[in-house]
């Protein structure tokens, strides 16, 4: 059940068939206005936040509806994460790149180490709501080849 649960949330329910992977290639990738950049970016760190003082209602409330109806609630969700993506659950550090719309899909792209100082590339899929806010709907995690001295 847990490999699942992984490929949901690495793949924002790829899994399901649903949407595809969020490999993309950049000489797709679209602007992002500064207003959107900011937007996302907020989303994350608030989820990221949200991961950090254990608030699962609050992590989870930041993912789009199809991740919440795959995981059925906040606590299997904040459990996945941390059991999962450790240097998602707690990074040492977070840099952000800008954000990019990549075959219709939005990406929020950020290097995180982990407190080993193991580097990791971060891919976030977000989708815009409705209601103009926006939903995380994926992650990807990498280990990248770097260490933080």
């Amino acid at each position: 059940m847990l490999n699942i649960r992984r490929r949901i949330w690495v793949s924002g329910i790829a899994a399901l068939g649903l949407i595809g992977p969020l490999a993309v290639s950049k000489a797709q990738a679209a602007g992002v206005s500064a207003k959107q950049a900011a937007q996302i970016q907020a989303v994350v760190q608030a989820q990221l936040k949200a991961f950090a003082a254990d608030d699962a209602v609050r992590a989870f409330s930041f993912a789009t509806l199809r991740i919440r109806k795959a995981f059925g609630n906040a606590d299997s969700f904040l459990a996945m994460v941390r059991a999962s993506y450790p240097v998602v659950y707690r990074p040492a550090s977070v840099s952000f790149f800008k954000p990019e719309k990549v075959d219709g899909a939005w990406l929020q792209r950020a290097q995180m180490s982990d407190e080993q100082g193991v580097l990791w590339q971060v891919t976030y899929s977000l989708e815009l709501q409705r209601d103009g806010g926006w939903r995380i709907n994926g992650c990807e995690v990498v280990a990248s080849e770097g260490r933080v001295a």
